[in-house]
């Protein structure tokens, strides 16, 4: 899973009729030491996420199932919004 924080929406008119009702959020995925800049990904809101929430991002399979629908053509959908992190250091 990936952590990242909520920068913005994405509307499409013209998609896949399977997205249809799935709102997209761009998520700025958190960095660590080895990349230079933070990454931008679109995932589907299955948490009712907004602008400026820290949420918890799963991708590939498992993000297809916390959708509950078959073939629906994602692989990041947002499944938490995170209250808090505690690290070490």
């Amino acid at each position: 899973m990936i952590i990242g924080k909520v920068t913005g929406s994405l509307w499409a008119t013209r998609k896949d009729e399977k997205l249809n009702g799935l709102k997209f959020l761009i998520v700025e995925t958190e960095t660590d030491e080895h990349q230079s800049a933070p990454q931008s990904l679109v995932a589907a809101d299955n948490a009712g996420a907004g602008f400026g929430d820290l949420v918890l991002v799963t991708t590939g399979g498992a993000a297809r199932l916390s959708l509950d629908k078959e073939g629906v053509p994602v692989d990041a959908v947002i499944v938490g919004i995170i209250d808090s992190v505690e690290r070490e250091g």
